[in-house]
């Protein structure tokens, strides 16, 4: 099974990556560090998805388009390994 098919709505996720953005209300222009988590909040082809960046306090700072290959999902519960 390939990432991009594993990547649904609401997955909580991490960048690859840095990735330059824009700050969500104020324009100005942010780092976004490799690890940075973020949520997915919709989806374009399956290899596209607009990602939000919020802050402890629950209030976005960043929501961009990532692809597929720099976001890895984050994980809080193991999967049971096939026999």
């Amino acid at each position: 099974m390939s990432m991009d098919s594993e990547l649904n709505l609401h997955e909580v996720v991490a960048l690859l990556e840095d990735v330059h953005a824009r700050h969500f209300e104020t324009d100005r222009p942010l780092l976004l560090r490799r690890g940075q988590i973020g949520t997915i909040v919709m989806t374009y082809d399956g290899t596209v998805f607009e990602v939000e960046f919020a802050g402890k306090d629950g209030r976005a700072y960043a929501i961009l388009p990532v692809h597929a290959s720099r976001l890895m999902i984050l994980r809080d519960t193991p999967d049971y390994a096939v026999a």
